[in-house]
C-alpha cells in the first residue's frame, strides 16, 4: 500500500525529495521506449500473421512486455513500494511452448499496461514534476530575467482585461507588482515541490502496484505460508508439483482488468458522447461536459461503490434528459450514449454484485423511463416511448447476461478451487503416506542402531570392570549424546508421522553453542571458541540457523579433519545493510589422509538452506593451508 508520509527533518525531506525526482522523471523516458518498441512489435505482429510469422512475434511481443513490467516493478522497490509478487505461465520447450504464453493473461495485461496505461500516466507526472522543477527557480528569479524580456508583462495583461482598475499608473510600480506576484508563486512551488513531487510517486506507484502486482496479499500469502508449514510442505513446492495451479493462483488478475476495462470504457464513452449530446441536442458545450463526465464517473464509481454509482447514473441520466427535452430530437428521453453509458453501468453493478443490486438499478432506470414521459405528457416527440421501450428492454437482457455471467464465474471458480483442493488433498495424503515409510525405516534401522549404542555404552563400565576412569567417562558422554539423539529421533519421527501431539523441545540458540563445542570436545578434538559469551540476543530464527550451522561445520570438520584444530569465531558488525551476526568455524589441515565420506556436501546444502531462510549468506572453501573454513553472516535487524 502506499501512503504520503512526512518527513522527519530536512535530511530525510532532501533524501525523500531525491528518491522521489529520481523514480517519477525517468519514468518518461522509459514509458516511451517501452511504448514505442512494444507497438512496432504488436503491430508487425499483426502484420505478418497471415504468414505465420505474428504467432511467433506476438509471444516475443508479451516477453518484451514482460520485461518492461519487471523494470517497472523495480523502480517500484527503489522508490520503496513492494507490489504482490507474481507468476507466469511456464513456458514449455520449443515453438509450441513459446506459442503456449499467448495464453497467460498475466502477460497481456503487461502489454495493456506498458503500451495503454504507463505512457498517458507518466507523461501527465512528467509534466507536473517538470513544472514545478523548473518553476519555481524561473519564478523566484523573475525580477532579474524579465528585464530583458520584451513585450508586456503578463500579470498586467491579465489585470488589463479582468480588472483594469488594479493596473498600476507608473512603468515601476506595474514592474513591482509583476515581479512580487511571481516571486510569492515561486516561493508556492518550492514549499510545495516536495509535496507535489511526493504525491505524483505516490500516484504513479499505486497505479503500478494495482496493475503489476497479484491480487493475492501479503496476509493471504502469510496464511497460505503457514498452512503450507503445517502440512510439511511449501507453496512453491505445490506450484511445481501441480503446474494449472500455479497457473490459476498468480497469472490472472482480475481487479486489474475490470478497471483498466472499465476506464477505457469511461474514456471512449466520453469522447463519443459530450461531442454527441452538445450537437445533436443543443446542449451548451460544457453542460453538455459535465453531463458526461457524471455519468461516466458513475462507471467507475460503480466498480467500487455499487449502490452509489447507480445513483449517480441515474442523477445523471435525470440531468440529461432534462438538458435535451427542449431539442424535439425523437430519440429521446434517452440519447443513444446515455442509453450505452446507463447500460455499461448496470452491467458492471451484475457481474461485480449480488443480482438484486443491478436488478434494483435496473426497475429504477425503469420507472425514470416512464415518469419522464408522463411529466412530459402530451408534447412527446414523435419516437420517444419506442426510444423508453427499447432501453427497458436491451438494459433488462444487459442485467440478465450481467448476473448470469457472474454466476458461471462463481461456479467455475469454485469448481476450480475444488478441483485444486481435492488435488492438494490426495498429495499431501501421498506425502503423508510417504513420510510413514521414511519414519518406519528410521525407526526400525536408525532408532534400533542407536538404542544399541547407547545400551552398550552404558553397561560398559559393569562389564568391564578394568576401565579406567578416563575411559568410563568417555563411555558415559557416549550415553549421554545417543540418549539425547534417540530423543531428538523420536520427535521427528514424531513429526514425520504428521503427530499434532508429536514431542518438541526447546529450540537451540546462540546461547547453547557453548555447551554444543564441550560436548564436541569429549570426542577428543582440539576447538577454541571466541567471542559467543559476548553475543548479544539474536532473533530465534537466527539463533537457530546459527546453531545448526556450528553444529554441521564441528561435524564436517571431525569427519574430514581428522586431528584437526577447530577455531569457532563469532561476533557482531555493523555495515550499510544493518547489523549482522558473523560466525567464522575453520580448521586447520587434517593430521592424515580422511577417507571420503558417503552423502559429503549434503550437510553444506543444508547450511545454505538454513541461512538463506532468515537472510543470511555463507561461504565455504579450502583454506591456503589445506583446512576448511565455513563463514557464515546472518541478519539481526529484523524487518
Amino acid at each position: 500500500m502506499v501512503t504520503l508520509r512526512p518527513a522527519d527533518g530536512p535530511a530525510s525531506m532532501l533524501r525523500r525529495l531525491i528518491r522521489d525526482a529520481a523514480y517519477v522523471l525517468p519514468g518518461l523516458p522509459v514509458a516511451i521506449f517501452g511504448f514505442s518498441l512494444l507497438v512496432s512489435l504488436f503491430a508487425l505482429s499483426l502484420a505478418t500473421s497471415v504468414l505465420w510469422v505474428g504467432a511467433l512475434l506476438l509471444p516475443l511481443t508479451l516477453i518484451v512486455a514482460s520485461g518492461f513490467a519487471e523494470l517497472s516493478r523495480r523502480r517500484l522497490r527503489f522508490w520503496g513500494a513492494t507490489p504482490a509478487p507474481v507468476r507466469y505461465r511456464p513456458r514449455g520447450p520449443g515453438v509450441a511452448g513459446l506459442v503456449r504464453l499467448l495464453g497467460d493473461p498475466r502477460r497481456w495485461l503487461d502489454l495493456v499496461f506498458e503500451t495503454v496505461i504507463a505512457l498517458p500516466a507518466r507523461l501527465v507526472t512528467f509534466t507536473v514534476a517538470l513544472i514545478w522543477i523548473l518553476g519555481a527557480p524561473a519564478e523566484l528569479t523573475y525580477f532579474f530575467w524579465s528585464l530583458f524580456v520584451p513585450g508586456e508583462r503578463g500579470l498586467l495583461a491579465l489585470l488589463a482585461v479582468v480588472r483594469p482598475e488594479l493596473v498600476p499608473a507608473g512603468e515601476l510600480a506595474g514592474y513591482a507588482l509583476d515581479s512580487g506576484a511571481h516571486f510569492l508563486l515561486g516561493v508556492v512551488l518550492l514549499v510545495t515541490l516536495p509535496m507535489v513531487l511526493h504525491g505524483l510517486a505516490a500516484f504513479d506507484a499505486a497505479l503500478a502496484t494495482s496493475l503489476l502486482g497479484s491480487e493475492r496479499r501479503r496476509r493471504t500469502e502469510r496464511a497460505d505460508a503457514g498452512a503450507d508449514a503445517r502440512s510439511g510442505g511449501d507453496g512453491d513446492a505445490e506450484a511445481a508439483a501441480d503446474p494449472s495451479a500455479a497457473e490459476t493462483q498468480a497469472s490472472f488478475s482480475a481487479a486489474a482488468w475490470s478497471w483498466m476495462g472499465t476506464s477505457f470504457s469511461a474514456v471512449v464513452l466520453l469522447a463519443v458522447g459530450w461531442p454527441l449530446t452538445s450537437a445533436l441536442y443543443a446542449v451548451d458545450v460544457a453542460l453538455a461536459m459535465v453531463l458526461v463526465v457524471l455519468h461516466c464517473a458513475a462507471l467507475l464509481l460503480t466498480l467500487r461503490r455499487a449502490w452509489a454509482g447507480l445513483a449517480v447514473g441515474l442523477l445523471a441520466s435525470a440531468a440529461t434528459m432534462s438538458a435535451t427535452a427542449s431539442a424535439g430530437v425523437g430519440v429521446w428521453p434517452w440519447p443513444v450514449t446515455t442509453m450505452i453509458t446507463q447500460c455499461a453501468v448496470l452491467l458492471v453493478a451484475a457481474l461485480t454484485r449480488r443480482w438484486f443490486c443491478a436488478a434494483g438499478g435496473w426497475a429504477a432506470g425503469a420507472l425514470l423511463s416512464v415518469g419522464t414521459l408522463l411529466a412530459a405528457a402530451p408534447d412527446l416527440p414523435a419516437g420517444s416511448v419506442t426510444t423508453s421501450t427499447v432501453f427497458v428492454a436491451v438494459s433488462a437482457a444487459v442485467v440478465v447476461l450481467g448476473i448470469l455471467t457472474r454466476q458461471w464465474i462463481l461456479h467455475a471458480g469454485r469448481l476450480e478451487v475444488s478441483e485444486r483442493t481435492s488435488a492438494q488433498q490426495t498429495r499431501r495424503r501421498r506425502e503423508l503416506e510417504e513420510r510413514n515409510r521414511i519414519a518406519r525405516e528410521l525407526h526400525d534401522v536408525v532408532a534400533h542402531s542407536m538404542s544399541v549404542v547407547s545400551v552398550q555404552a552404558s553397561t560398559a563400565p559393569y562389564r568391564h570392570p578394568s576401565l579406567g576412569e578416563e575411559a568410563r567417562e568417555e563411555f558415559a558422554e557416549i550415553a549421554r549424546s545417543s540418549r539425547r539423539a534417540l530423543s531428538e529421533m523420536r520427535m521427528l519421527l514424531g513429526i514425520l508421522r504428521g503427530d499434532d501431539d508429536a514431542p518438541t523441545g526447546p529450540a537451540p540458540g546462540v546461547e547453547e553453542i557453548g555447551q554444543l563445542v564441550e560436548s564436541t570436545r569429549a570426542s577428543g578434538a582440539t576447538i577454541t571458541v571466541r567471542g559467543v559469551e559476548e553475543l548479544p540476543e539474536v532473533p530465534s530464527a537466527v539463533g537457530i540457523a546459527a546453531y545448526r550451522l556450528v553444529q554441521e561445520a564441528l561435524s564436517n570438520a571431525l569427519r574430514h579433519g581428522p586431528g584437526a584444530r577447530v577455531d569457532v569465531v563469532a561476533g557482531v558488525e555493523d555495515g550499510a545493510a544493518g547489523r549482522r551476526l558473523r560466525i567464522d568455524v575453520v580448521n586447520t589441515a587434517p593430521a592424515g589422509d580422511s577417507a571420503a565420506v558417503p552423502g559429503a556436501g549434503l550437510g553444506l546444502h543444508g547450511i545454505r538452506e538454513r541461512v538463506g531462510a532468515v537472510g543470511g549468506s555463507v561461504e565455504a572453501g579450502p583454506t591456503d593451508v589445506g583446512g576448511f573454513a565455513v563463514r557464515a553472516s546472518l541478519p539481526l535487524d529484523e524487518e
